[in-house]
């Protein structure tokens, strides 16, 4: 009996300590803000990884120097979400390229993949009208072994390798995932004529499939057999469903969390993207990253500065809590 009772008090101390730890790390997080713009730095299009008890956080980094604007792909690394690396740029200096908005990071055969796009700006200055990428812009991505060290940007010929470079379009904002059904077949979405999507098997041969309406920025997940597919309209989140990638429908309201109190994004919420964290009894949630600006709307002058990255969380994907929702 004494033994049964000692065996019951300890299972029963593991679930306290294990109730306790649950959501800590949420819990401990004091603001919604995780890297903060300001008049010559924006921190735009989050993209997040979570591998081995760490956060790898993937952004656009503006930065205005000496009058000119630059956007970079830079990363940082953290185990809470509190306390992060020091910021790290991993693609070059160049307003003809400005490597930019990635999306998210796979693994295939050992090798971490990094999907992003160009946003060619040449000879932009801060006194010039808020130019956006010009019809150069193209979609690419990058590879490492350790998610430190990144090989050079390969472009992705997701139109088919007969279409050429040149008449390939404008496209921005990719997204890779594997399709749910067939292992080995991976689909890239990007803002294209709404969303357009392309197959591979191989990251060479490129199958083009299709578009649908929606907005910029597509994040999109598993459940179930399911797609769910996150995309920012002119402000706020939505979302789309789909089992087939050709039929999208609607579902919850559009995301704008705590926008109408929070003056860093009284101008947009936009770029959500999700990683699915409930199986992790530190976290337990839906976590979310995404980008704030403000208080300018981005086409009144915030889109090159005061741009910050937040994260929220959710159970269901539409019922969303952040740092500080209750202590108003």
């Amino acid at each position: 009996m004494r033994l049964r009772s000692f065996f019951t008090h300890f299972f029963l101390l593991l679930y306290w300590i294990h109730s306790q730890a649950q959501n800590t790390i949420l819990e401990d997080i004091g603001s919604p803000i995780i890297f903060k713009g300001d008049e010559r730095t924006a921190f735009r299009d989050p993209a997040v990884l979570y591998h081995n008890e760490r956060f790898y956080l993937f952004f656009t980094l503006v930065k205005t120097k000496e009058g000119k604007i630059f956007s970079y792909t830079a990363c940082s690394d953290s185990r809470n979400l509190r306390n992060w690396s020091p910021i790290k740029i991993l693609t070059p200096k160049n307003q003809n390229l400005n490597y930019s908005s990635p999306g998210n990071v796979i693994q295939k055969d050992g090798k971490w993949i990094l999907c992003l796009q160009t946003y060619p700006r040449p000879g932009y200055v801060t006194d010039q009208e808020i130019r956006y990428g010009s019809p150069d812009a193209r979609i690419f991505i990058m590879e490492s072994d350790d998610l430190k060290d990144w090989d050079y940007p390969q472009i992705l010929k997701v139109k088919g390798t007969e279409v050429p470079e040149k008449e390939m379009g404008r496209m921005i904002d990719p997204y890779l995932i594997e399709d749910i059904d067939e292992k080995g077949k991976w689909w890239c979405f990007y803002k294209q004529n709404g969303v357009s999507m392309s197959y591979t098997y191989d990251f060479k041969e490129w199958v083009f499939y299709g578009n649908t309406n929606s907005g910029e920025n597509v994040c999109v997940i598993k459940q179930e057999n399911e797609y769910i597919m996150l995309h920012s309209p002119s402000n706020g989140i939505g979302i789309k469903r789909s089992s087939d990638l050709k039929n999208w429908t609607d579902f919850g309201g559009l995301i704008t969390l705590g926008q109408k109190e929070w003056n860093w994004a009284k101008g947009r919420i936009t770029a959500g993207t999700v990683v699915d964290l409930r199986s992790l009894p530190e976290i337990g949630k839906y976590l979310m990253f995404f980008h704030g600006s403000g208080p300018k709307k981005e086409n009144e002058g915030d889109f090159d500065k005061n741009s910050s990255i937040g994260v929220a969380w959710s159970n269901d994907l539409m019922n969303w809590e952040w740092p500080g929702k209750y202590n108003k």
